[in-house]
């Protein structure tokens, strides 16, 4: 990820803590209705929601599972929220102690205003957004009791609610011997069902993204990210095909702008291929996600600052988003055909590195002056995406934690989306107004192209010509010298890489966002049968 020198600082992050994608949540169906409540179920925590009051006066007004439970236990719930504190407000939690022998403890959640609907101005659903968060925080509060089990409110929307409660108590864990309690989350009553598997599996995937990310670069190799995601496909569906290429077959390709990237490391160069053929005809044209994959990016001789180098173990977060959504994807049984293409390298600084100045070749021919080393990633997807138009493609949609001038532009707000098709572009942002992981578009100016192509010893430079200025625009324009069909996207997800608290319902660390936008964007081509 190529970060300008005024901007290159990243906070270091830490490390989560949480299983990779083994689950702290079970697969069997929901517990049973609240109707006596079996004294066997054990220790047990429980979320429950509530609403905002719309008058000053009015008694708490719960959802439906809560006011079940109210009356089963007399109306104490309603009286205890009303003389503990003030009402509820969105977010905020309160916990209250033996009021059924089969929940110990249980958490309250505000839910804020009932029905807000969609937001407009925030380009979200409010009440998707305020579900998500709301559970998330309640399911904590349940595991800092160390209660190893949380049965959860469906609050109208199961799907989100398993969002927030598998999205919360997620954290990375992998490498310490001190760990948080795992607590097991299901859905409380019978309503939802197949809503709450849903979304349980929308979270999964992006919890894997955030593994991958996470994960030391001496631990997530590029041949290490390939086994990883080959093993999950293999778990999950039997019509999915994955060829892990090597070295050899990259150079028999000529894609050297990729491999000019990958020699300044020990780490051999992997090209990782996914098919996955949901379709029920497998003529059908596919989606291909085309995600850089750089595991470990020093900048390479245009080296970076040492102050916030070990995030950059995942700016191979183009590639861990757009593989763990095609993860999702299969386990959901989408019925449609999608590629998954991921050039994996590090990009390190050894005598065999790439110099400024240099000129390397790219799969279409086309010469690329690398006046900056640190601006590597497009070098990688200059050569994918040349190969992902050998498959007919209905459209190429392509992620990469590119720029930090993106992060500049839009902060983690939002992913930065630079396409010239309007059919491409209102499935991905209704789909961001659904799972709360928004999007925004960018342009694509014949402006920004002529800063790229005018270069002095190649076809292309790797940086604008004016450096600083547009340089998230200026990479795009780079990318869409590679392609020639109509409907392309590239996602710059650098804003969005990291998260430290402006999501509610994720762990400070690495978000693995957007991956349930682009699942539900894939939910939505599979919907869409219209012809492009």
């Amino acid at each position: 990820m190529l970060l300008l020198p005024p901007l290159r600082r990243l906070v270091r992050r830490s490390l989560g803590r949480a299983p990779p994608f083994s689950c702290c949540w079970p697969h069997q169906g929901p517990s049973p209705a609240p109707r006596g409540y079996s004294s066997s179920a054990g220790r047990k925590g429980l979320v429950l929601g509530v609403y905002a009051k719309e008058k000053e006066e009015a008694v708490p007004q719960f959802t439906n599972a809560g006011e079940t439970f109210d009356r089963l236990i007399s109306g104490k719930l309603t009286e205890l929220l009303s003389i503990s504190g003030p009402p509820l407000k969105k977010g905020k939690t309160r916990l209250f102690h033996g009021l059924h022998q089969d929940f110990p403890s249980v958490v309250v959640v505000g839910l804020g205003k009932k029905a807000a609907g969609v937001n407009d101005q925030e380009n979200w659903n409010e009440d998707k957004e305020n579900i998500r968060t709301a559970v998330a925080v309640g399911c904590r509060q349940v595991q800092d009791l160390e209660v190893p089990c949380v049965e959860v409110d469906p609050c109208g929307d199961a799907q989100s609610a398993a969002e927030g409660a598998v999205l919360g108590l997620y954290e990375y864990n992998e490498l310490k011997q001190k760990k948080k309690p795992v607590v097991t989350a299901q859905l409380h009553g019978s309503d939802g069902k197949e809503a709450w598997q849903k979304g349980v599996m929308f979270a999964e995937g992006q919890n894997l993204a955030r593994y991958l990310m996470e994960a030391p670069a001496n631990y997530i190799t590029p041949m290490k990210f390939a086994e990883v995601i080959e093993q999950k496909l293999r778990s999950v569906h039997s019509n999915v095909k994955v060829h892990i290429r090597s070295k050899a077959w990259i150079e028999e390709q000529q894609m050297g702008a990729f491999l000019s990237v990958a020699k300044g490391s020990d780490e051999p160069p992997v090209f990782l291929e996914i098919h996955y053929s949901g379709s029920a005809n497998a003529n059908d044209s596919p989606l291909v996600f085309v995600g850089k994959g750089v595991t470990f990016d020093s900048g390479g001789i245009s080296l970076k600052p040492s102050s916030g180098m070990d995030a950059m173990r995942a700016d191979m977060g183009g590639a861990a988003t757009v593989c763990s959504a095609i993860v999702t994807a299969a386990t959901l049984n989408l019925p449609l055909n999608i590629i998954g293409l991921a050039p994996l390298c590090e990009n390190m600084p050894s005598s065999r590195a790439n110099k400024p100045g240099d000129v390397v070749r790219a799969k279409n021919g086309k010469t690329i002056q690398v006046d900056n080393t640190d601006a590597e990633g497009r070098l990688l997807l200059a050569d994918a995406l040349c190969y992902a138009h050998n498959f007919n493609a209905r459209a190429i949609v392509n992620a990469a934690t590119l720029t930090g001038a993106m992060d500049v532009a839009l902060g983690s707000a939002a992913t930065g989306v630079f396409t010239s098709s309007p059919w491409l572009w209102t499935h991905l942002y209704e789909a961001s107004i659904l799972t709360g992981d928004r999007v925004w578009r960018m342009p694509l100016f014949e402006h920004y192209t002529k800063q790229v192509t005018d270069c002095p010893l190649a076809d292309l430079s790797n940086v604008g010509k004016y450096s600083r200025a547009g340089g998230a625009c200026t990479a795009a324009a780079f990318l869409k010298e590679f392609v020639t069909v109509a409907n392309w996207a590239h996602l710059d997800i650098a804003g969005v890489m990291s998260n430290k608290d402006e999501v509610p319902y994720l762990r400070k660390g690495m978000a693995g966002r957007p991956t349930r936008t682009l699942v539900e964007f894939a939910t939505r081509l599979s919907q869409d049968k219209e012809s492009v």
